[in-house]
């Protein structure tokens, strides 16, 4: 394609939804237009334009006592390899920092080579699994509903910081549910292409296997999970019973830690949410 004339970049707004939608489908995403909404509704979203052609996003949302998730980084086939997603993540940055806010995001390998140079430090790793095959709904054992507030305190030990406004909207969105097995909780949600498990805490591995075998012989599928890499016994029992493994990621942070985390989960929100 033949060089263009500069585009500005500009803030978003909630009616840019099924535009970013466009944007996360191309490349394969599960992101649907509820997550954009949040997105948009709940943080700042910056974009590229092509006329009326949306063809660049980031996103920076803010949780709380300092932090925020850098995501939703995506520029369309035909403008890739022109720095673009360097310039939206830097002015994610430039606003963290006019907030005072450290940074977080989940990067794919090629995404940590560029992240890195900015100022990033790795943290933990995760394994995005997907089980494809869809389930007949079997179940051996009902499970119990969870509680928002008990998977909101639970979620707030393993990150460092409370997200109950994020666990809350996706609770009360239309096919979501928390459920409960045995000193484990998990968020089971509606994706674009699968549904999706996460964030999942529990004390023990033996526990989050069984509370996601429990899910998914509740329900059909397909499944995605994001699983955190150094949950070894997790990790191993999830491609033991079925689960493929299809991509890592690096979890980076950007600025100061603000509090350690208690405990590590076994399955994250997801890294578009950390």
């Amino acid at each position: 394609m033949a060089a263009i004339e500069p585009i500005d970049i500009v803030e978003l707004g909630v009616d840019d939804a099924r535009a970013g939608l466009t944007l996360s489908a191309e490349a394969g995403w599960n992101q649907n237009e509820a997550d954009w909404r949040f997105f948009l509704s709940k943080g700042a979203v910056f974009g590229l334009r092509e006329g009326d052609r949306l063809v660049a996003s980031a996103a920076l949302l803010p949780y709380s006592a300092g932090n925020a998730w850098i995501s939703m980084v995506l520029v369309t086939a035909d403008f890739r390899r022109r720095g673009i997603a360097t310039k939206l993540v830097d002015a994610c940055l430039d606003l963290a920092k006019r907030r005072g806010l450290t940074t977080w995001l989940d990067a794919t390998p090629a995404g940590a080579t560029v992240y890195g140079p900015l100022g990033f430090v790795p943290t933990l790793q995760l394994r995005r699994l997907r089980l494809q095959k869809p389930q007949a709904a079997t179940a051996t054992r009902p499970l119990s509903a969870g509680n928002l507030d008990g998977l909101a305190a639970r979620d707030g030990s393993a990150m460092g910081f409370d997200r109950s406004t994020l666990l809350s909207e996706f609770s009360a969105r239309p096919g979501s549910r928390i459920v409960s097995d045995d000193r484990a909780v998990a968020l089971v949600r509606n994706g674009r292409t699968a549904r999706h498990i996460g964030p999942l805490l529990a004390d023990r591995a033996n526990q989050a296997l069984a509370l996601v075998d429990a899910i998914v012989h509740s329900e059909t599928g397909p499944w995605l999970i994001d699983a955190v890499h150094s949950q070894e016994q997790f990790l191993n029992g999830l491609v033991q019973s079925g689960w493929n493994i299809e991509r890592p990621f690096q979890r980076m942070r950007f600025g100061r830690l603000t509090a350690p985390p208690a405990q590590l989960p076994f399955a994250v929100a997801g890294p578009e949410f950390g």
